[in-house]
């Protein structure tokens, strides 16, 4: 259960950043709150699910699926560049998410 709510902290995350970016630094309403639920959501199951994570593990993994997943979504809808290194990079991350999920005892 605890890696089930990580994940979702960590798509809350990506939604937390693509809201920030709409709301054009809190001047626009509707964004701004979905900043503000996204962003307290994700830290909320972030928190329940270091109940039973290490700490550690579980603000990497958070991070990084926020991370890769804003990255990822921003070539795909936002026109942010797709260089075969910043893939390569994005890719690292997602393998030490992976990693951390796979050496993990909770």
């Amino acid at each position: 259960m605890a890696w089930a709510l990580l994940t979702i902290a960590g798509i809350l995350e990506i939604a937390f950043a693509f809201s920030m970016k709409a709301s054009e630094g809190f001047t626009r309403l509707l964004p701004s709150l979905l900043t503000l639920a996204s962003g307290l959501s994700s830290v909320v199951l972030l928190s329940l699910s270091l109940r039973t994570l290490p700490v550690g593990t579980g603000y990497a993994v958070w991070t990084g699926i926020g991370a890769a997943g804003t990255a990822v979504l921003g070539m795909a809808f936002l026109g942010d560049s797709a260089a075969p290194a910043r893939i390569a990079c994005l890719a690292l991350i997602l393998a030490g998410v992976l990693g951390l999920k796979l050496v993990s005892a909770a």
